[in-house]
């Protein structure tokens, strides 16, 4: 009778002739010991800028020239997952959540003034203590104008812009999404708030992430909405919103100013828009190139939050775009 005893030297041969074997032996030196961390993988920090922290999500070499990410409302550098490593391999990516925004402190209303001043002063203040002297910038909706202000300030810091359904002209802001909000600038009323806060419900927040989307059932994972809207629905966050709501008056008088910068420096400019956009059509993104006429223009059959449908392609435009004109 065989027993497992009289079977284990028969065991012990096979399994010496097994891993002899050259298949195994190339598989073994194949397979790492310790899983490497790729070269374009994303880390996340905070850092205190006057007491408040601020999130970042940061990727890529540290020697190599930054990128600088700034997001639109009502979401976080959360919009910005995808692109990042799809950059990082070549650049060095920061992508800041600003405060009141995604994993951002939400400081109290009486502590903190909620402006798009203030809010480029916090982005300017993180650069600052990141080191980081130069930049390109990708700025898509409250980007624009919180990047533009900076870009007006320091002009010397600019590399490159890629500009993604944001405005810095009147074109585009003169359409109905903008009357109750024009309104609010004119009078910082309790009526002409009500019909605004709608804006921070979930209708609105999903309205953002498929309206104007060629498949958004395809296209659009609802992770994206629905994290937005778990942020806003902290306690106090809307009022937040409401406040930069009136603040975002304050960006049209500047127009002028930033159109000024452009002319007069003439930095890079990529434009990619999603053209079916309500809130920023693209009647905002062509007259960019009355200023700036070397700029690129790429129109896309998508809507608001364009990465979502339209990212490889944008990554794919993006990279091109700094490849050829920030230096390294």
């Amino acid at each position: 009778m065989t027993t497992f005893r009289t079977r284990l030297p028969l065991l012990a041969a096979l399994l010496s002739v097994a891993l002899a074997h050259p298949a195994y032996a190339a598989a073994s030196a194949a397979t790492p010991t310790k899983t490497a961390r790729a070269a374009n993988a994303v880390s996340y920090h905070t850092a205190d800028i006057d007491g408040v922290k601020v999130f970042y999500r940061e990727a890529g070499p540290k020697d190599a020239p930054t990128v600088l990410l700034l997001h639109g409302f009502p979401t976080s550098s959360h919009m910005f997952r995808n692109l990042i490593p799809q950059l990082a391999d070549r650049y060095h990516v920061v992508a800041p959540d600003y405060p009141g925004y995604g994993q951002s402190d939400q400081p109290a209303m009486d502590k903190f003034a909620y402006s798009f001043d203030n809010l480029a002063a916090v982005v300017d203040k993180l650069t600052g203590k990141l080191g980081v002297t130069k930049y390109a910038m990708y700025v898509q909706d409250y980007g624009a104008p919180i990047g533009f202000r900076l870009a007006a300030a320091h002009p010397e810091r600019i590399s490159a812009i890629v500009v993604q359904n944001g405005n810095a002209y009147d074109e585009g802001i003169d359409n109905p999404f903008w009357a109750p909000l024009k309104a609010y600038w004119a009078d910082k009323s309790e009526a002409n708030a009500a019909k605004l806060r709608p804006l921070f419900e979930a209708d609105a927040t999903r309205w953002q992430y498929t309206e104007g989307f060629r498949n958004p059932a395809l296209h659009v994972s609802p992770d994206a909405w629905i994290l937005d809207q778990a942020y806003m629905d902290r306690p106090g966050n809307k009022a937040i919103q409401l406040e930069l709501f009136h603040s975002y008056g304050t960006n049209p008088p500047l127009y002028p100013g930033w159109q000024a910068y452009f002319r007069k420096y003439q930095p890079p400019m990529l434009i990619v828009w999603g053209k079916n956009d309500k809130i920023f059509p693209a009647a905002g993104a062509t007259p960019y190139l009355r200023d700036l006429p070397k700029a690129e223009l790429h129109l896309l059959d998508t809507g608001h939050f364009a990465l979502e449908e339209d990212g490889d392609e944008i990554a794919r435009l993006v990279r091109d775009f700094l490849n050829r004109k920030v230096k390294r």
